[in-house]
């Protein structure tokens, strides 16, 4: 069990979650441990530095969309790494920025 798992199933239930995520890869952007509110995609478009909820190779990311091409969505963090290319379905959130 990841640390998104319950985050993700709420989200997949159409829930809005609240959480704390750690880590300092999308600073400054987020810093760990900062209170983030993530909501469910649905049918909306997913863009270019949306923050997102999302799955690549197994592990769980709260972090930026880098590039979009058709159903494939590039994700990675805010200091220049890529963890990879995922389908729309291992996507499941994205931040409601402040």
């Amino acid at each position: 069990m990841s640390w998104a798992t319950p985050y993700v199933a709420r989200l997949t239930r159409g829930e809005s979650v609240t959480f704390r995520p750690r880590g300092h890869s999308m600073a400054p952007l987020i810093v760990s441990g900062q209170e983030v509110t993530v909501e469910p995609i649905g049918d909306q478009a997913v863009q270019p530095g949306d923050v997102v909820l999302c799955r690549v190779r197994g592990q769980h990311y709260l972090h930026l969309v880098k590039a979009v091409q058709g159903d494939r969505y590039l994700i990675g963090n805010n200091r220049g790494g890529i963890n990879g290319c995922i389908n729309r379905r291992a996507l499941y959130g994205r931040w409601v920025r402040p």
